[in-house]
């Protein structure tokens, strides 16, 4: 009878925490519903009216049917349309669906393809359905010659994915200025780009920034780039296109007036002392630094340079060293062989130069300063195997985008005795012209390429008063 009860008790207790699934209150602590995995997926093509692929399309409208809710993201900045048309379609979307509709006229006997880049994308999380495109033709026959090749930012060596890369029927220089390209093609993350359903044909190619959406030259400031011979897509061949900004030759520009609001400091025009600054640390010389004097407030218009001389630290002066005045007449350089870890001065006396704006040196100034200690830097000795020396190479030191030294190769090694601690990226610029910096290219009437960079891709970490020797196979 015992047992009976306990079992009674038991299935009451069963039931009781069954209803309370249904109720506020429960038999146990219940966690809340997770919702399931986050959604990473992106938008599945349902169908697309006209279908992919269609021939003999003669519609005004493409609808577009997704599995989930979907919106399209900066669709004039993503969307590319080949051949490319006088208007650009309009794009919507609702729920669903995304609605290409044609503005444009579109050509017989042509295939079209519609490229969507990263535009489309699920509304809930954000997922990119990514390589989207649709292909039409208005003829009978889709066409399907590819053409391929990658871009190479030729000052660096290295890629660009944010570049964009044209073709041109018309093979006129003038065109990338003055038309619209017939193809346009993106590059992926490593520089590379696909034409794809190209027809029969020549057409030169370019690559360029493509600024506000124009895909043309717009100007010496836009990053280009040309192939040395218009191409055939009927004889594909992988293609490398190097880009690279002009020199710039505009004059510089003269300095603006100073400002007059109330935070502006006027000149005193009684403060008639020529200001000038030198390239110290402190009162510390970089060994491979020259000494320069850099005048504050004003060009100078006239200098005398008996009047400034160099001494060691008991004012006995120093007979091999030079002053190099600069051409802008906005500083001097002071060469002299520098020892290390010494004290020097250097005095300037009045009447050593007056600015454009009057100013001068009124009385002798003397300034010392010290120079660095070998133990202050590293030595360094790059070994370079199957390095070419026919290609007049050049060694460049780099740190973040700035080139902080250059060397020009007399055999495959680099050596010296002191270097600058650091870390350095290294390139190998190929200087045709033995000028000693890298040159860029020249299109309109000349048609000169620009000179290639080769990246290394090991990075070098100098260290103080340490031997660094490097073995680099290029």
């Amino acid at each position: 009878m015992r047992k009976i009860n306990h079992l009674f008790i038991v299935a009451l207790m069963a039931m009781a925490c069954a209803v309370s699934m249904f109720s506020s209150t429960g038999c146990a602590n219940m966690a809340p519903p997770t919702g399931g995995p986050k959604d990473t997926l992106p938008p599945v093509l349902v169908r697309a009216v006209p279908g992919d692929s269609a021939r003999s399309f003669n519609s005004k409208k493409v609808v577009f049917e997704f599995n989930e809710y979907v919106q399209v993201d900066n669709p004039q900045e993503n969307l590319l349309v080949s051949p490319t048309p006088k208007i650009n379609p309009i794009i919507t979307n609702k729920l669903r669906t995304v609605t290409v509709t044609i503005k444009d006229t579109l050509e017989e006997n042509t295939t079209y393809s519609i490229d969507f880049g990263n535009a489309i994308k699920d509304i809930n999380e954000g997922n990119v359905l990514k390589n989207f495109s649709y292909v039409f033709t208005t003829g009978t026959t889709l066409d399907s010659l590819t053409l391929s090749g990658n871009v190479v930012i030729a000052q660096t060596g290295q890629p660009d994915s944010t570049l964009i890369v044209v073709l041109h029927r018309n093979l006129d220089d003038s065109a990338v200025i003055k038309e619209r390209p017939r193809y346009v093609a993106r590059l992926d993350r490593d520089g590379r780009f696909t034409f794809h359903h190209l027809p029969p044909g020549i057409f030169n190619i370019f690559t360029m920034k493509d600024e506000g959406g124009q895909r043309k030259y717009m100007s010496s400031t836009q990053l280009f780039g040309f192939a040395d011979s218009a191409v055939n897509t009927r004889q594909p061949k992988d293609i490398t296109l190097y880009t690279y900004l002009e020199k710039d030759t505009t004059p510089p520009k003269k300095p603006a007036a100073p400002a007059s609001g109330n935070n502006q400091r006027k000149p005193d025009p009684k403060d008639k002392r020529l200001k000038f600054d030198l390239n110290l640390s402190g009162e510390t010389l970089d060994l491979l630094d020259t000494l320069k004097l850099t005048f504050r407030d004003a060009p100078v218009s006239t200098y005398d340079s008996t009047k400034i001389f160099l001494t060691n630290d008991q004012d006995e002066p120093l007979t091999d060293y030079s002053i190099v005045r600069d051409t802008s007449n906005k500083f001097i350089t002071i060469l002299y062989p520098w020892t290390e870890n010494t004290p020097y001065k250097l005095f300037i006396n009045p009447g050593f130069a007056v600015d454009t704006l009057g100013k001068e040196v009124l009385k002798p100034d003397t300034l010392s300063f010290r120079t660095k200690k070998n133990s202050e830097y590293g030595m360094v000795r790059l070994r370079f195997i199957n390095l070419d020396l026919t290609k007049k190479p050049l060694l460049q030191f780099v740190q973040g985008t700035d080139v902080k030294y250059t060397y020009k190769f007399t055999n495959r090694d680099f050596y010296a005795r002191i270097f600058k601690p650091g870390d350095y990226d290294l390139r190998i610029v190929y200087d045709e012209n033995e000028n000693g910096v890298w040159d860029p290219g020249e299109f309109f009437g000349k048609h000169i390429q620009p000179e290639r960079v080769l990246p290394v891709t090991r990075k070098i970490t100098v260290k103080a008063n340490w031997d660094n020797e490097i073995d680099i196979t290029l």
